[in-house]
């Protein structure tokens, strides 16, 4: 079975639509761009990743399929996004996404270097390297496919996703299981580093 393969059956047997075997098939081509790199979970980086966004599954229902290794207790939302903020969290111009429904998702990192950094420090040391930020379904895709890279003071922020106030979502590990969160723009934790991406392509 290739990665492809594995991570597409990984989605149809966590309970997401069926129909998307089929859906994400053109971008097997589009993954292979990647090579036969293999990931490294240990130092936080996968060559490629299959993303599914909001507009074919809600976040809300996306959480709920993630878990930490070896733990079966199920992912969430932290109650601090209020009702209908979620919807308000939406990918930033710089993210420049391919305009589908799925995509790959290439040079994906964890960013653990930037754990106790300044969020707004970090997003511009990302962004002079000339990398993208990973979003709130990048970074969900990247802890469901590869549940062992979110680790205890390893977790991560998701500047891809942005409202309109300094709130910058984040991945941590809270009750045994992963946590959708934020914190402010301009205060670090010693805990938490900035996920970032080489790259996105569309079929």
């Amino acid at each position: 079975m290739t990665e492809f393969d594995r991570q597409v059956r990984n989605l149809i047997e966590l309970g997401y639509p069926a129909q998307l075997e089929t859906q994400l098939e053109p971008l097997r081509e589009v993954a292979t761009r990647a090579g036969d790199t293999p990931a490294d979970s240990e130092a936080g980086r996968v060559p490629f990743l299959l993303v599914v966004t909001r507009a074919l599954v809600p976040i809300e229902e996306m959480m709920p399929r993630t878990s930490l290794t070896g733990k079966g207790r199920p992912g969430f939302v932290d109650r601090t996004f209020e009702p209908g903020s979620l919807e308000r969290f939406v990918t930033t111009p710089a993210a420049a996404l391919p305009g589908h429904e799925a995509y790959v998702l290439f040079g994906v990192e964890r960013g653990e270097e930037f754990c106790g950094v300044v969020p707004n420090d970090a997003m511009d040391v990302i962004a002079g390297r000339d990398r993208t930020l990973l979003t709130i379904e990048e970074g969900i895709a990247l802890i469901t496919q590869f549940p062992q890279i979110l680790v205890k003071n390893k977790c991560f922020s998701l500047g891809g996703s942005r409202s309109t106030d300094r709130r910058v979502p984040a991945l941590w590990i809270s009750q045994r299981a992963p946590k959708l969160g934020w914190c402010w723009a301009g205060n670090p934790h010693t805990w938490l580093g900035m996920a970032s991406a080489a790259g996105r392509a569309g079929a």
